[in-house]
């Protein structure tokens, strides 16, 4: 057998710094150091693993309002329609949502859309409904482009068009409440 040719390969670790060797065994006086590094490792370790799983659980109850939002818009307008638009109120992060779809059969956004705002807790698979708004086809979701008021957004004036746009479908109101 030949011996190894450098220091290297006989000391694996000779590459790095003194300070940054690992010990074979504990110099006095330091056991308390390592105590405090390991306990601020483990409360930094417990401490990622309740946020994750306080994110996948906030996650899973996002995606059940969610869930509920679409079967609650089906449900009021009597049309069952898949491709809905569902947008989340992020900038006061409550649990109101708004869900938009074509009161006729069409392309999304192709048609007149019903917008519903809906909120509060999901019970039996859907959603309070605390107003609405109709939107002209091929228009952002935009106060300007909003048409026919009701419930909370007509009391909040979330709509600028005070006569639907021409063309615009005959469109009852819708009622609040849950469906």
């Amino acid at each position: 057998m030949s011996k190894p040719s450098t220091a290297a390969e006989r000391e694996p670790w000779a590459w790095l710094p003194e300070w940054a060797r690992p010990l074979e065994h504990e110099r006095r006086g330091l056991g308390s150091l390592r105590l405090a590094e390991t306990t601020i490792l483990i409360l930094l370790g417990i401490f990622l693993a309740v946020a994750t799983v306080n994110d996948v659980v906030q996650q899973t109850h996002v995606n059940h309002r969610l869930k509920a939002d679409l079967l609650t818009w089906r449900t009021v307008t009597g049309h069952d329609y898949v491709n809905l638009a569902t947008e989340r109120d992020v900038k006061t992060y409550s649990t109101r949502d708004t869900v938009c779809g074509n009161v006729s059969p069409g392309a999304p956004g192709e048609r007149a859309q019903v917008c519903l705002l809906l909120d509060g807790a999901v019970v039996s698979g859907t959603r309070s409904v605390s107003g609405g708004y109709y939107l002209s086809p091929y228009k952002a979701d935009l106060r300007s482009n909003r048409y026919r008021c009701f419930g909370l957004a007509a009391q909040a004036e979330l709509c600028a068009l005070s006569s639907p746009p021409v063309g615009s479908p005959p469109s009852p109101s819708l009622p609040l409440g849950r469906p």
